[in-house]
């Protein structure tokens, strides 16, 4: 019976992988590689032969069309790959899950590494609710708003990944957005060269910008946000709808510019605004505003 496979791949130590992975990764008829030589490495360590095929975030969507018309049309079972930890967790993937859950594919998960979660167990912050932004956007400006948005998440645990070369840039920003928010940046987990910097993000930016060999590894960044609970203090809690209420009336905007100028502001997503335009629109056409 035809199938796909989600298998983690070690994030830094061989030793991680599981036996049941390998198992499936010998048996399958072929494997996506988000990048083939380099798990042409991880293949030859455990003396697998498996066909690879190149999978990865530049050809998914085309590529995802044509191995589940093969899947259907074969009969063959296939496993996904990416570079190290989880597929679909930051990482190519999603495509063809997605369509094959549409064609009534099975798609099977393995227990297995992913850096998130290795990050978070030992990171010692909160993790009772958490939010995963994966790699935040590069230029500044757009880094400034995805951080202000990451502020203003109620869930106050937040998890990103990061290139060496643009870890300091990330904490920089990050200091500057959440000035009080407890920080562990961790360094190529479960390498050889593992490390961890933790503690007031202002500490941990003093720490890495001290250290020589800051952009040698890659980085995964986990934060608390103790800036939330004095903007949620200090601050009014107004509903959208609220908000719409009062550029129609001080303003003398439409709706529909009321709801473009909320989104381009940053306020709310383009969704959640019109959902709450919707409210005020049932208002001012109800009986109780006609009166």
């Amino acid at each position: 019976m035809s199938k796909i496979y989600i298998v983690p791949t070690p994030v830094g130590n061989l030793g991680d992988i599981t036996n049941r992975a390998l198992e499936a990764l010998r048996e399958c008829d072929m494997i996506l590689a988000e990048d083939t030589r380099h798990t042409q490495n991880l293949l030859n360590y455990f003396d697998i032969k498996t066909k690879l095929v190149s999978y990865h975030k530049f050809n998914e969507r085309k590529r995802s069309e044509e191995i589940i018309e093969e899947i259907l049309t074969e009969d063959k079972t296939i496993a996904i790959v990416t570079d190290a930890g989880t597929p679909c967790i930051s990482d190519p993937g999603y495509e063809i899950v997605k369509l094959a859950r549409e064609k009534n594919i099975e798609v099977t998960g393995f227990a297995g590494a992913c850096a998130a979660t290795i990050a978070l167990s030992v990171a010692g912050i909160n993790t009772d609710n958490f939010a995963f932004y994966g790699f935040l956007p590069r230029k500044d400006k757009e880094l400034a708003e995805a951080l202000n948005r990451i502020s203003s998440n109620d869930i106050k645990t937040f998890v990103i990944y990061e290139s060496p070369r643009r870890i300091l840039n990330l904490i920089k920003a990050i200091n500057k957005q959440m000035p009080n928010a407890d920080l562990c940046a961790c360094k190529e987990l479960t390498k050889l060269h593992e490390r961890f910097t933790f503690g007031k993000v202002s500490d941990v930016l003093q720490e890495m910008e001290n250290d020589t060999n800051v952009e040698k590894g890659e980085y995964v960044v986990v934060g608390y946000n103790n800036d939330f609970k004095e903007k949620e203090e200090t601050g009014y809690n107004v509903s959208l709808q609220a908000m719409i209420f009062d550029k129609i009336y001080n303003k003398k905007c439409s709706l529909k510019q009321a709801v473009k100028e909320i989104v381009d502001e940053k306020k709310a997503s383009k969704n959640d605004a019109y959902k709450a335009s919707l409210d005020v629109k049932e208002f001012f056409e109800s009986d109780f505003f006609l009166d």
